[in-house]
C-alpha cells in the first residue's frame, strides 16, 4: 500500500492459488450452510465478479491454507451506483423498499464525496469452523476498519447475514443500519443465499469505541503485512523491486 513498508510480491501464480482457495473455503462454508446449492459453484469455487476488482484479506492456518477470507471493493465515489453489488440484491428489486434503498444508498456515496474518500463495500466473509468461534473472527472484522483506515478512511456498506450471528459481529463492532429518511432499511430473506440479510453502513472514523486501540494496533501490523498481486499495481507507477517474504498468519491480495 502507498505510504507502507509493505512488500510486494508480484507473482501471478501464488495471486491465483490463493485466490482459489478463497473461493474454495467461501464455497464449501455457504454449501454447508445451506446458502447456496452445488449448481453456484464452478470446480467447488464460489465465484463473483467482483473477486477480481477488490483486495481480499486471507487468514492463513500453519499450513499456509487460507482459513478465513473477506473481500474490501473500494469505488470512487463518484461511481454509478448501479455497478454496486447492493444493486443486485432482492431488496433492490422490491416494490416497497427498491427506490429507498437506492436514495439511501446515494446518500451514502454522497458523503464519501463530500469527504473525498472512497466509497467500499464488504463481502465474502467466511471462516473455517476452527477459527470461527475465536479471537481470530473478531480480528477480520476489525481489519476491516483498520485497512481502510491506511488507505486513507472510507464510507463502507455491508450485507451481512444473520446466520452464525455474522450481522450482530458487526453491529458489535460499529455497524449500524443503513437509514432511508431516518427509517432503518429492513432485513431481508435473499433467495440467493437462503437467508436473512440486513444491510449496514460503517465509517471508517466511527467503531465502537471499545475497540479503537485494538484496530490501531491492527494497523501498524497491516503496514508490514506481505501483498501478493498479479500485476503491477496501478498506484506503484513503476515497477519497484519486488520483495518476497515468509508468509505471515495474514495476507494481502490484490
Amino acid at each position: 500500500m502507498p505510504g507502507t513498508s509493505n512488500s510486494l510480491t508480484v507473482d501471478p501464480q501464488r495471486h491465483e492459488d490463493l485466490l482459489r482457495q478463497a473461493q474454495r473455503l467461501r464455497g464449501a462454508i455457504y454449501l454447508r450452510d445451506g446458502a447456496i446449492n452445488s449448481s453456484h459453484l464452478t470446480g467447488g469455487l464460489h465465484q463473483v465478479r467482483a473477486d477480481r476488482n477488490s483486495w481480499h484479506l486471507l487468514v492463513l492456518d500453519h499450513s499456509g491454507d487460507v482459513s478465513g477470507c473477506v473481500r474490501y471493493r473500494q469505488y470512487s465515489p463518484e461511481v454509478d451506483i448501479g455497478s454496486l453489488a447492493i444493486t443486485e440484491s432482492s431488496l433492490a428489486r422490491c416494490p416497497t423498499w427498491g427506490a429507498k434503498l437506492q436514495s439511501a444508498v446515494l446518500d451514502e456515496l454522497n458523503l464519501a464525496k463530500t469527504l473525498h474518500i472512497p466509497f467500499i463495500e464488504i463481502g465474502g466473509w467466511a471462516v473455517s469452523e476452527e477459527i470461527r468461534c475465536t479471537m481470530e473472527a473478531l480480528r477480520m472484522v476489525l481489519a476491516i476498519y483498520a485497512f481502510s483506515r491506511e488507505l486513507g478512511g472510507a464510507v463502507g456498506l455491508a450485507t451481512a447475514t444473520t446466520r452464525h450471528g455474522s450481522a450482530s459481529i458487526l453491529r458489535r463492532i460499529g455497524g449500524r443500519s443503513l437509514t432511508y429518511q431516518n427509517e432503518p432499511v429492513p432485513a431481508y430473506q435473499d433467495p440467493q443465499y437462503s437467508c436473512a440479510m440486513e444491510v449496514l453502513r460503517f465509517y471508517s472514523w466511527a467503531p465502537n469505541p471499545r475497540y479503537d486501540v485494538w484496530i490501531g494496533e491492527i494497523g501498524r501490523e497491516i503496514q508490514g503485512l506481505p501483498i501478493v498481486c498479479a500485476e503491477y499495481p496501478d498506484f506503484l507507477g513503476q515497477h519497484p523491486e519486488v520483495a518476497r517474504a515468509e508468509l505471515p498468519s495474514r495476507e494481502l491480495l490484490q
